[in-house]
């Protein structure tokens, strides 16, 4: 993996507390300031990204409404199956069409 150097300006109080994460953590505050990054933002397929980065900004009961929404049998099966398959191959027209109607049906 390559590094990229870049400039950001961040709030103060975004930078002392990702200084005395560095200095707990006995790191640079480069890497400190990496390694948060890398925890917070989603490792998944381009498509679900973002998905995923849309939810962060959900508020609890949002995210509460998702988490209770019900699926039956088949159709888990069905998402893990296409999931499963997303992660192996990239999904035929039919096979994405199914995914993306089980994310909408069900508040992905």
């Amino acid at each position: 993996m390559s590094l990229q150097s870049i400039t950001l300006h961040l709030l103060e109080t975004v930078v002392q507390r990702t200084r005395r994460t560095a200095e707990v953590s006995q790191c640079p505050l480069a890497e400190a300031l990496t390694t948060i990054l890398a925890a917070v933002l989603p490792d998944a397929p381009a498509d679900m990204q973002a998905e995923l980065v849309r939810m962060t900004w959900l508020s609890d009961r949002e995210l509460w409404a998702i988490a209770r929404g019900t699926m039956s049998d088949e159709q888990q099966g069905q998402l893990r199956r296409l999931t499963e398959l997303h992660a192996r191959r990239p999904l035929t027209p039919k096979e994405q069409e199914g995914l993306e109607t089980l994310r909408r049906e069900y508040g992905g």
